[in-house]
């Protein structure tokens, strides 16, 4: 059932603007997807949400936009030319190519599915630790031992497990032999780091304080599924926080709080979310949990909080020879200031593609609409789809909607459209019957729409329809900004 409503949402986010498919006039290009008219107006919506949580509510983060190219010492620095692999296995009948851990994961979610509480248990313990100890022949006999087959030519016939490097590599210059081989950048948070003095002394932030950025990443994924959660190009929502070293594991679970309490206010419910500890921690990290997120296909990350210690800052000291460090004049318990240091980082990192898609899944609704029987007509049973999206973020606020194209109606509903459409966007539209033109605005999800009719023109009064009850009301022209204003307001989710 839960894999049924997924296609369902993947098939919704196509036929109503949302998700399209890259360059699908050429057969499309794999794990690529474009934002469509509505899309990219509530991921647009999120992208805003998470700014200003964090850094207009918060006095020390400040934000920041760096380049995607960076000089290739900074991903030396970062540890991801020599380590920033997958364990990848080839199915030899099919060629095609698999992340050895997502193969056992699946097989754990069957087994969970099948009841097999015990067996999903034991693997994941056997997978846990082959990770934890790099153990590629070990994941291979886990594969080889629960019997799992390709997906695509049903065969066990595998090779071994190696690990491939995701970064995507190209070359500056204009001249082929003089060019520089440069690399898309696979996450976002080294911009924030080889900034860090920059920010620092720019803007006298004092410690302890963040840096916020959002944007684009790229990775060299070999396993496309699941829609746009696994991506090649993909944006992140990024914030490094600057703390003194031995402080860690305080901010550490102050921002693991933090972050849930902020999904939390989104209003899915707390059983959609949990903390997953990491068992194998990142080379830079000394403390790791993820926010997952109960996908129609099980829990999955969309958040990571990491304590990453003073690594980054300090490799990038020792590979530039600059010195990253921090003036610290606060005094210690023994009345002497801290003096210089190394910064330590706590890290806070979501995909806001993940964060799109688990909106739209917690966000799509089937109803069942039944209509009473009168006595010139029997019961009728209707469904409608419906996107019970935040009115915050849905792509529209207010669609206007004249009950017919003629006798001035129009001409009022443009002057409310002029109005209004300052402030909120605004969807309208005089094509079909009313009743179609509700359910259109219910399956993008716009809270409320605005109907003008013939008694529209004679006491200024409209009909304002609620998104989620499908309640009708008369109200007058002049409370319609009132009403918007309090149901469509930042605070509602920030405070």
């Amino acid at each position: 059932m839960s894999e049924d409503i997924f296609k369902k949402v993947v098939s919704h986010a196509k036929e109503y603007g949302f998700v399209f498919p890259s360059s699908e006039i050429y057969d499309n290009l794999g794990a690529v997807y474009d934002y469509g008219q509505n899309g990219v107006e509530l991921k647009n919506n999120l992208r805003q949400y998470w700014w200003k949580s964090m850094v207009q509510m918060n006095d020390n983060i400040v934000g920041l936009d760096a380049a995607i190219f960076m000089h290739p010492k900074t991903w030396k620095a970062s540890g991801h030319i020599d380590g920033f692999s997958d364990p990848m296995i080839d199915n030899k009948d099919s060629k095609k190519r698999y992340r050895a851990d997502n193969l056992l994961e699946d097989k754990i979610t069957r087994y969970q599915k099948d009841g097999k509480s015990l067996k999903a248990e034991e693997l994941q313990l056997a997978l846990d630790q082959a990770l934890l100890d790099n153990n590629l022949v070990q994941l291979k006999t886990l594969i080889e031992q629960h019997e799992i087959a390709c997906p695509i030519s049903g065969t066990r016939n595998w090779t071994d497990v190696r690990q491939f490097n995701l970064m995507f590599a190209t070359e500056m210059g204009a001249m082929a032999e003089d060019a520089d081989k440069v690399y898309l950048r696979p996450e976002t948070a080294q911009g924030i780091f080889v900034n860090f003095l920059n920010v620092q002394k720019s803007g006298r932030m004092k410690i302890p304080f963040g840096i916020a950025q959002t944007g684009k990443a790229f990775r060299n994924e070999i396993i496309a599924r699941q829609f746009i959660m696994r991506m090649r190009e993909f944006e992140q929502m990024e914030m490094q926080f600057f703390i003194r070293p031995g402080t860690q594991k305080e901010w550490y679970e102050h921002w693991k709080n933090m972050r849930m309490n902020w999904h939390l206010k989104l209003g899915f419910g707390s059983a959609k979310y949990k903390f997953h500890d990491h068992v194998k921690l990142a080379h830079y990290a000394d403390a790791a949990v993820d926010i997952e997120f109960d996908f129609p296909f099980g829990f999955k990350e969309m958040e990571g909080i990491h304590s990453r210690t003073d690594f980054d800052l300090r490799n990038h000291q020792e590979l530039s020879g600059k010195k990253m460090q921090y003036f610290d004049a606060d005094l210690d318990e023994n009345g002497k200031a801290y003096g210089n240091y190394i910064p330590y980082v706590i890290e806070t990192s979501i995909g806001l593609d993940r964060l799109f898609l688990a909106t739209m899944c917690a966000a799509y609704n089937e109803e069942e609409i039944i209509t009473p029987a009168t006595d010139s007509a029997p019961e009728k049973k209707d469904t409608r789809v419906v996107l019970n999206l935040p009115p915050i973020l849905a792509p529209y606020k207010v669609a206007i909607l004249p009950l017919m194209k003629k006798d001035g109606l129009p001409e009022m509903a443009k002057e409310i459209l002029k109005d209004l459409k300052a402030d909120y966007n605004c969807f309208y539209e005089e094509k079909d019957a009313i009743g179609k033109r509700y359910r259109r605005q219910d399956a993008i999800g716009t809270p409320f729409c605005i109907t003008i009719d013939h008694a529209s023109l004679e006491d200024q009064t409209v009909t304002i329809r609620y998104r989620d009850s499908m309640l009708q009301e008369r109200i007058n022209v002049s409370q319609i900004r009132e009403i918007l204003g309090r149901e469509i307001n930042w605070s509602n989710l920030l405070n």
